[in-house]
């Protein structure tokens, strides 16, 4: 059976870890560093650093900080963020990541996601995908939520997946930051769709939270807001959700 995941969202701009509300305004909520030694503590999965900087957004920038995260946290780190030649990637890997996260490049250059799965394999390429609900059908954003793009959800998963993605990482941009719970109607249709694992990111609050979404069929959920503010974390939600005989990675 297929172990569920629990998985930190770090959001890098500036140098500092920030908290968006529908990737718009933001918060500062600590150091890179000291912010990921403490879910490293906390029994984490995993960690997702995504560097959001919009005009100037470097994945050497990136590559400086988890150098330094690397060295102190011992657990799987999944980086993301202005990534657009295979070049950028091997940064990254270099610097100690264990997966990269793909988004815009998905859309403009999947001979790039093909070139990743090709050298490092398929469970080392992560593709993003960010929706926004525009009437009846969601609509795929690129460039941290900027421009809209004329592909379904379905078909994009497919594409990338035909292209060697081996997680897709699927973000509500309308419930980021909000803690009113997953898109679980989004979450169905990716998952229709899905042949890879499929993490859901935007809306956890708390733990009951995670555990709709783990019966939805995510086979991991992403967060932010629920382990920033307020007294939450990794263990507490490992705790919890044993209760209810979810399949954790590690506990």
């Amino acid at each position: 059976m297929l172990k569920r995941r629990i998985i930190p969202v770090e959001l890098l701009l500036n140098d500092r870890l920030v908290k968006t509300v529908a990737f718009g305004k933001h918060r500062d909520v600590g150091d890179p560093l000291k912010s990921s030694q403490v879910y490293y503590n906390q029994d984490a999965d995993e960690l997702i650093l995504l560097n959001i900087g919009r005009n100037q957004r470097s994945p050497r920038d990136t590559a400086n900080h988890l150098r330094n995260i690397a060295k102190k946290c011992f657990m799987p780190i999944t980086v993301g963020g202005g990534i657009t030649s295979i070049e950028d990637a091997s940064m990254l890997f270099n610097a100690g990541a264990d997966k990269v996260v793909i988004n815009s490049a998905g859309y403009d250059q999947k001979s790039l996601l093909e070139q990743i799965t090709e050298r490092y394999g398929s469970q080392a390429l992560v593709v993003s995908i960010d929706v926004r609900n525009t009437g009846n059908s969601p609509t795929l954003f690129s460039d941290c939520g900027r421009c809209p793009k004329a592909v379904s959800l379905t078909d994009h998963i497919k594409q990338v997946i035909d292209c060697g993605a081996g997680e897709i990482f699927l973000n509500a941009i309308d419930r980021d930051g909000i803690m009113g719970g997953y898109d679980l109607d989004l979450l169905d249709k990716a998952r229709k769709a899905c042949r890879v694992p499929l993490i859901i990111c935007g809306g956890a609050g708390h733990y009951l939270h995670m555990r709709e979404a783990f019966n939805a069929g995510a086979a991991a959920v992403a967060c932010g807001s629920l382990f920033n503010f307020g007294d939450n974390n990794p263990l507490r939600a490992k705790a919890f959700l044993k209760n209810y005989n979810i399949p954790l990675k590690r506990t």
